[in-house]
């Protein structure tokens, strides 16, 4: 059964019904998405420091905040390299402040959140150069800002969760830097999906089969290989030997099959994972954590298997 916060909300917004994302361009989509979350999002959320800086990109500097667990300032700890969702299209560093925070709060790791290149704008591979470069600066620069370059952990929610999935497989491909734990907030793990979730919760649930088929239409060149890996994870050929993994998914989510696939594919190749479902929850969730008490949960929980993964 729904959550009745998160049925509460639906209702709220089918009875004041906004442009769906593909009925709009871009630029006005991510307004829209940093308008809602906003709205959604816990405010003034404490944390220790947080470090704006720039990141040599392979397509010219990229913004990213370091976020200093309350407390620990000085102190060397574990890092998480996280990546915002938006299907590659929406989202930046501002609409996830508020689960950089808490996820930084509740591990005991600095959070390094990076705001990777957006399509359509920046095609694929853009989005995932980014996020692999993101995780080679930290590993090189972990000196300056008090991390220790051993202990790293690469973390992403839906297209985010996506992009830290494909750092883990590339970086083990790579020989480094070295993930040693990735988090993975219901990833979209295969592009254009045929699943039963996909179908059965097409509409109604916040995230629709429709936004999807338009942020892989954007994130995507025609002609593109849906079943590259660095795209879609579920269809790599090997994915023993990578990072343990914690995998979240929803209920109420198209992308909860495939969260689930991919769960399934690293226990089968040996890859330690907890597999954890909101079964009452939609996408997006986190976001929510000024409304939703289960998004504060979530992100406890997740945050209590990082810090003991990187201990």
């Amino acid at each position: 059964m729904l959550d009745a916060t998160i049925d509460a909300i639906i209702k709220q917004m089918a009875a004041n019904p906004a442009p769906k994302l593909w009925e709009v361009s871009a630029p006005q989509a991510r307004t829209m998405f940093l308008d809602m979350r906003e709205v959604f999002e816990p405010k003034g959320v404490p944390i220790g420091k947080v470090d704006s800086v720039e990141i040599p990109g392979p397509g010219g500097p990229l913004a990213a905040r370091i976020y200093t667990p309350v407390g620990l300032a000085g102190r060397v700890t574990p890092a998480c390299v996280f990546y915002h969702g938006g299907g590659w299209v929406i989202g930046d560093l501002d609409t996830h402040d508020g689960i950089c925070r808490q996820l930084a709060n509740e591990s005991g790791c600095r959070v390094v959140a990076v705001d990777y290149r957006l399509a359509p704008e920046n095609k694929f591979p853009a989005a995932f150069d980014d996020a692999y470069a993101a995780l080679v600066w930290t590993e090189a620069n972990a000196s300056d800002y008090s991390i220790n370059p051993n202990r790293l952990a690469v973390a992403g929610d839906s297209a985010g969760g996506n992009l830290a999935a494909a750092v883990a497989l590339h970086a083990k491909a790579k020989g480094g830097p070295n993930v040693s734990y990735q988090v993975l907030f219901y990833p979209v793990t295969q592009a254009r999906a045929d699943t039963a979730s996909m179908h059965d919760l097409a509409t109604g649930y916040f995230l629709e089969k429709a936004s999807m088929d338009w942020f892989c239409e954007q994130y995507l060149s025609a002609g593109a290989d849906v079943n590259d890996p660095r795209v879609s994870p579920l269809a790599a050929k090997d994915v023993s030997g990578i990072a343990p993994a914690y995998v979240l998914v929803a209920g109420f989510d198209p992308l909860k099959d495939e969260g689930k696939a991919y769960a399934a594919k690293l226990k089968a190749a040996g890859v330690a994972v907890d597999f954890v479902e909101f079964e009452t929850m939609i996408h997006g969730f986190l976001g929510m954590a000024g409304l939703v008490p289960q998004a504060g949960q979530a992100l406890r929980e997740a945050g209590k298997a990082m810090a003991n993964a990187l201990a």
